[in-house]
C-alpha cells in the first residue's frame, strides 16, 4: 500500500480484512451533510476558526456518534465566540451595476 507520504507498507494477505477505508473532510467540504459516526479534532488555531458557528456545524454533521479530540479550552474557545466575520465581497455592487446594465 503507498501512503500520500509517499510511504510503502506490505501487509500479509492475512492483515488485509484488518483494514479499513476512512475518510477525512474538512467542516466547510462537509455542510449539507450528515455521518452515522463523526470525530472532530478540537484543537488550537486561528481565532477566526474557532467560532461558535464552526463548532455547530461540525458537531450537527454527527447522526449517531459525534467523538471530540483534543483540548477542552479549543472547545470552549469555539463555544465562546459567536462573532462573524463580515465579508467584503462586492456582491451588491456587482448586483446593482449588472442591474443597471440590464435596464440599460
Amino acid at each position: 500500500m503507498l501512503y500520500d507520504d509517499e510511504r510503502e507498507v506490505d501487509y500479509e494477505y492475512a492483515q488485509l480484512e484488518e483494514l479499513e477505508l476512512a475518510y477525512c473532510l474538512s467542516v466547510h467540504k462537509s455542510q449539507g451533510s450528515e455521518f452515522d459516526a463523526v470525530v472532530m479534532p478540537a484543537v488550537g488555531g486561528h481565532h477566526l476558526l474557532l467560532n461558535r458557528n464552526l463548532f455547530y456545524t461540525a458537531v450537527t454533521r454527527a447522526k449517531k456518534l459525534l467523538v471530540l479530540v483534543g483540548y477542552e479550552d479549543a472547545i470552549e474557545a469555539m463555544v465562546n465566540n459567536s462573532h462573524s466575520r463580515k465579508r467584503y465581497t462586492a456582491l451588491s455592487l456587482r448586483l446593482r451595476e449588472a442591474q443597471a446594465a440590464a435596464h440599460g
